[in-house]
This record gives C-alpha cells, structure tokens and sequence, in this order.
C-alpha cells in the first residue's frame, strides 16, 4: 500500500513538471496537427489499464484518415504524415498522456499500454503485466524499443511488475530521455508502427509447425 501511494505521488510531481516544461511544445504541436491534418488534435483509443480496465488513451494525431476507393484505412506507411514521423520518432506523439497521469490511469513507468486485441496471445505469465498501471514509458522502451522481439518485451514488463522500486523507475527515466534524444530503436525495417503481437505469434505459429512437420518428415523417412 505505501508503495502505491510512492508511486503515485511520484507519478503526479513529476507529470505537473514535464506539463510545465513541456507546455510550449505541446501548444506548437497541437497548432501544427491542426495545420497539417486538421481535426482531431488528439487520437484516442480505449486501452486496457491496471487490472484490465478500459481506459482512453491520448497521443496526438500522426496520421491521416485516408481509404482507398473500397472505404477501408490505407497501410499506416501511407497514412503516416512527414511531421507525423517526426512525432513519433522523438516520441512527441506521447506527450498528451501527461494528463492520463493526473487523471490517474497511467504512471510515468510501467508496461506499455496495449490493444484488447491481443488479450488472446498473451500467456498467463504475460498477463501479470496488467498487475501495475501502464506507463508512458517502460523497460522494453529503454532496452531495444521497436527492435525487441515480443517474448522478450513481454518479459521485460512482468520482471518489472516483479521489481519494481522508486529508483527502478527513476533510472527508466533517465534512459528514457537518453533513448529519444539518440532516436534509438524507433522502428522495426518494413514497418510504421511495431509489429502486432497478434502477427508475430501467428508467424511463429507458423514457423513452430513448419520446422515440427519437417522433423517428422526426417523422423519417418
């Protein structure tokens, strides 16, 4: 319980500073999103928070709301914009959940906030990353970002649910800041965004059953 209360005061001090600081930056960009895809500013979605729970996250705008000729979204390469890019690489595009802070749905540090969608694919291990609120940023942010493969991702979420402690959280901050302003790791080669952790297990799904099926094939021959 005091843990808790650690955390969460450190997560409210530390989100009024970075409002302070950050608060001509996210007038610029918000002025800018609005030049260059019009409304909204904002792009919301409903994401799993502690335990579970629904909540909406904030990110600004990178993208445009194009379709083809059929209605259905273009591929996010199409759609990401050149400021878009910029946004997210220096990690710009986050700066909005500063309020998701205060509100008290996210933390400075945890997991990243996922997709319902992948509730599915995750195993119950994984699932354990769901015990702390979600962060703006995390460990897998600061030890391979976008370059890390899910297993290891997921991994890397549940030890610090496992381990976490004020300093824990302090020194995430500080590679943090490190990462984004070397723009480390910002994609994976071929992708806008990571890779679905939908996709990539289905991949290796696949990948598992075509090297057993060769195996019996070597077997039985």
């Amino acid at each position: 319980m005091k843990s808790k209360i650690i955390k969460r005061g450190f997560d409210i001090i530390t989100a009024i500073i970075a409002l302070i600081i950050f608060g001509p930056i996210i007038a610029v960009v918000s002025a800018m999103v609005l030049a260059t895809m019009g409304r909204p500013i904002f792009f919301r979605q409903i994401r799993p928070g502690l335990k579970g729970k629904p909540f909406e996250i904030l990110k600004f705008r990178s993208m445009k709301n194009e379709t083809d000729n059929k209605g259905n979204p273009l591929s996010d390469e199409e759609r990401l914009t050149k400021f878009g890019d910029m946004l997210r690489s220096y990690s710009i595009d986050e700066l909005p959940q500063l309020i998701n802070i205060l509100k008290g749905d996210m933390s400075v540090v945890g997991p990243r906030p996922l997709l319902y969608d992948f509730f599915p694919y995750y195993t119950v291990q994984e699932m354990r990353r769901h015990e702390v609120k979600p962060g703006v940023t995390g460990p897998a942010q600061v030890n391979g970002r976008n370059n890390l493969n899910w297993d290891d991702r997921l991994k890397m979420d549940v030890d610090y649910v496992d381990n976490w402690s004020l300093w824990l959280d302090i020194k995430i901050i500080l590679k943090t800041v490190l990462v984004v302003l070397k723009r480390d790791d910002v994609r994976t080669e071929g992708y806008a965004t990571f890779l679905r952790l939908d996709d990539y297990r289905k991949e290796k799904e696949v990948k598992d059953n075509s090297v057993e099926s060769e195996l019996k094939k070597r077997y039985i021959s």
